[in-house]
């Protein structure tokens, strides 16, 4: 097993959308209600309910940042799978997965190169970390 800190996924998003209705039949007559059904999808992405898992055979170092310069938290089995809450640009890695600067945010003061993590997309694929 290989312990690295680098990669994003080459391959097209294939990930499907799921829509959360706001009442049992698809209707929706109150206007608050409308505007909590139109928020639920934003909100569950924003949570990062979507799991995607690390490259195989590789032990992923968990950092304090973008870059691996600042602290190593933890690291990550091989085989583990992450939420990714939001992510940011920081120190090109390279990877199994290509060369990035993405890092995901997998919890708050931890990070990951994206390029150890399949997300089938060669861009980000959640919000903008806010700082």
């Amino acid at each position: 097993m290989t312990t690295q800190e680098f990669a994003g996924s080459t391959e097209p998003d294939t990930g499907a959308a799921t829509d959360v209705d706001g009442a049992a039949n698809g209707a929706v007559t109150d206007p608050a209600a409308e505007a909590a059904a139109g928020a639920a999808p934003l909100a569950a992405a924003l949570a990062g309910r979507t799991t995607y898992p690390l490259a195989p055979g590789y032990r992923v170092n968990v950092r304090q940042g973008a870059g691996t310069n600042t602290a190593l938290v933890r690291q990550l089995p091989a085989g583990a799978q992450v939420q990714i809450r939001c992510q940011t640009r920081g120190q090109w890695v390279a990877g199994p997965y290509g060369s990035s600067n993405i890092w995901d945010n997998i919890a708050p003061g931890e990070y990951i190169s994206d390029t150890y993590v399949h997300t089938g997309s060669d861009g980000m694929v959640a919000p903008s970390c806010m700082s």
